[in-house]
């Protein structure tokens, strides 16, 4: 029998029709009532089983991530929506905790979700970024600061490893570029999970020693990440572990949802006009489009076209090559860029990716690796946001789109940053400026102050 989980009751002045809780915006002819509106207990999931993305063939909710007996597609959750509909309003979500977690409706987790504060990251209005770009309203959603390895890898691994735990697994692992390797090693140390993750070997120092804390073992394998993720398909088979980016991978993906829900939120439950977010597998951005759509099936938002826009690194770019060529398919690479973290040759999710481009009128573009140094720097300088490089390449992307015409500046635009600049300092090390090495006296200050002033940059 599932167990019931308690939830707040709240009261909260909206009218209600039909005895049903509504949106404030909602109202009876004559009428205003207020209504009380009570979650005392978790009724159940709302998830029914899986689904093959490509043939449509159902498969019940276990640990798989592929059509088998079909096609060999992918497999996503299905979700009932009529009962999500009837469970969620705006005001039981603003009711929720301040993560993840106050959409579970959403999420595909049967009972107890592993909780260690992940998500409700901010939105950031961006005015000194959008003034040296010449757009009228940018927002940054940094999860930077998610909690608690400072990426958007903890909304996934929170999903993935809840329902490991859920399934029975008691080991844990993950193919990484490192910022998924510390996201599955923290959180599984506090839900009491072995661990063993797999990255290449090639990793910035403060991914390795991030992931290295939290005591799992750790796999440093000579190859690329797509070599790295052959392995770990072998490791899975043979050890029967809880992969979450492969067994796991259908709910490991739906946590990058949470992007989509937060922003629509935290905009004053309104769709932006235009988001720019980092390509690596192209599954987080299939997932920010399935949020905003979800939202609006279940009511909790008016739809609108919002287009979507890619960024990857020119060292690591098929999706952006694909893109280019008008193609429906991905022709693999071999990855040699600083932006490790985005750095995977082979995407599995790269042609929703361009599909969702091409039909909502979006764009998906690559950078160099000294465009990307400039986009770490541009927004540390203008929003004091410091990211790493993934966050770099769709900071220059977002401005190679403004200077090609194809971000209009009227439009309300987010760029999504997923990771924080502590982890890669190695990438700007040598293009950045050193400190003034001065005495300990006024005067040694006052020439080390000349010189700083002579080599500033004159004010526009």
């Amino acid at each position: 029998m599932q167990q019931a989980h308690e939830y707040p009751t709240h009261s909260i002045g909206f009218k209600s029709k039909g005895g049903l809780p509504l949106l404030a915006s909602d109202s009876l002819p004559g009428v205003t009532v207020t209504a009380t509106l009570s979650r005392s207990t978790f009724s159940g999931p709302t998830f029914t089983g899986l689904r093959c993305k490509e043939c449509g063939h159902a498969y019940e909710a276990s640990a798989r991530h592929v059509c088998e007996d079909v096609c060999f597609g992918p497999l996503e959750v299905v979700y009932d929506y009529e009962a999500i509909q009837q469970r969620v309003s705006r005001a039981t979500i603003e009711a929720g905790p301040a993560s993840i977690w106050r959409y579970r409706d959403f999420l595909p987790i049967a009972g107890d979700p592993i909780d260690v504060g992940t998500g409700f990251t901010p939105l950031l209005k961006a005015g000194n970024l959008a003034r040296r770009l010449g757009l009228r309203s940018l927002y940054i959603k940094n999860d930077g600061v998610n909690m608690p390895t400072l990426s958007f890898k903890d909304r996934v691994v929170s999903v993935a490893l809840t329902r490991a735990r859920e399934l029975g697994f008691t080991t844990v692992s993950c193919a990484s570029t490192g910022n998924l390797a510390n996201s599955t090693a923290a959180i599984a140390a506090h839900a009491g999970l072995d661990c063993c993750v797999f990255i290449p070997s090639d990793l910035e120092l403060g991914k390795v020693l991030g992931t290295l804390i939290y005591n799992p073992t750790l796999m440093a394998v000579k190859g690329n990440y797509d070599q790295v993720n052959r392995l770990c398909s072998e490791v899975a088979n043979t050890y029967g572990w809880g992969f979450v980016n492969i067994n796991l991978r259908p709910y490991y993906s739906e946590g990058s949802k949470t992007l989509g829900y937060e922003v629509i939120e935290q905009l004053g439950w309104q769709l932006p006009d235009h988001i720019v977010a980092p390509l690596a597998s192209g599954s987080l951005f299939t997932k920010i489009r399935k949020g905003f759509d979800e939202f609006i099936k279940v009511g909790l938002v008016d739809h609108k076209p919002v287009r979507f826009s890619g960024a990857q690194a020119e060292g690591c770019s098929p999706i952006a090559q694909a893109f280019a060529a008008g193609r429906d398919f991905i022709t693999p690479v071999k990855p040699n860029t600083i932006a490790k973290s985005i750095a995977i040759g082979n995407p599995a999710d790269g042609p929703y990716a361009i599909d969702i481009a091409n039909r909502t009128g979006g764009s998906i573009a690559a950078v160099s690796d000294a465009e990307i140094i400039d986009g770490i720097k541009l927004l540390a300088e203008t929003e004091g946001v410091f990211t790493e490089t993934a966050g770099g390449t769709t900071i220059a992307v977002l401005k190679k789109l403004v200077e090609q015409g194809k971000i209009n500046p009227e439009e309300t635009t987010v760029a999504y940053i997923t990771g924080n600049g502590l982890k890669t300092t190695e990438a700007i090390a040598s293009s950045i400026g050193e400190p003034y090495l001065i005495e300990a006296q006024l005067d040694s200050f006052n020439a080390a102050w000349k010189r700083a002033q002579a080599k500033a940059p004159s004010p526009t």
